[in-house]
């Protein structure tokens, strides 16, 4: 058997190991309302998960986000108060902000400057920017749209990539924005998309069957 013979054995190998794995977190994944206590994400885990989900799309590769990691019991109970007093926020050992920028095509970026290593001069910038202030994002409402489709393509990817590393998560949207951004000493140039706790589902409780998902036939409509 030749060499290359034997690296496309193996590489197909690879893919298939790869395609199972990715269906399984798909059809694993689920929204836990009941988290351990007692059991914590360990900091490495917390990292990977955070690490591999920074690989989401984005618009221009701008990846106009950050994440708020919310830890402490005293900051857990800041947020239960202005998120519709959810006890998973106290319970998760982790509840995730995740933070859209209004603005994340602006020059102060420092994507940017990776990308004039890469051959883009300041003017060809400034053309980019100028487009996207005048036309792309020329309205307020624009701007937040730009700032949550964004952060919302990190946020799913967190959960799948907690999966992944066996952490279980549920997003929240049911939160005072304006008291987390107070909270959190937020700037108005950005939004709160969502919320995402992670941690383990406690045994101690069900976890319900899945609810019908609309497949294919009721969702696509074909031209």
């Amino acid at each position: 058997m030749g060499i290359k013979y034997k690296n496309r054995i193996r590489d197909i190998g690879r893919l298939v190991s790869i395609m199972k794995d990715l269906k399984r977190v798909f059809e694993e994944r689920r929204s836990v309302n009941f988290f351990d206590r007692n059991k914590k994400i360990d900091d490495e885990t917390f990292k990977n998960i955070i690490n591999l989900a920074t690989l989401s799309p984005s618009s221009f590769n701008f990846q106009p986000w950050e994440v708020i990691a919310v830890k402490s019991d005293a900051y857990k109970q800041k947020l239960y108060n202005e998120s519709c007093n959810q006890p998973k926020v106290l319970e998760a050992p982790i509840t995730l902000l995740i933070i859209g920028h209004k603005h994340g095509y602006f020059r102060e970026n420092p994507i940017w400057d990776e990308k004039i290593k890469l051959g883009l001069t300041e003017e060809k910038i400034q053309g980019i920017i100028d487009y996207s202030e005048k036309n792309l994002y020329s309205t307020e409402e624009k701007k937040v749209a730009f700032a949550a489709r964004n952060s919302s393509l990190l946020a799913m990817s967190i959960m799948y990539a907690a999966k992944y590393y066996g952490v279980d998560s549920h997003p929240m949207i049911g939160f005072d924005e304006d008291k987390a951004k107070e909270i959190f000493n937020i700037e108005d140039n950005k939004i709160v998309t969502m919320m995402i706790s992670l941690g383990y589902f406690d045994e101690g409780h069900e976890l319900h069957p899945r609810e019908k998902r609309f497949n294919y036939n009721d969702i696509v409509k074909e031209y």
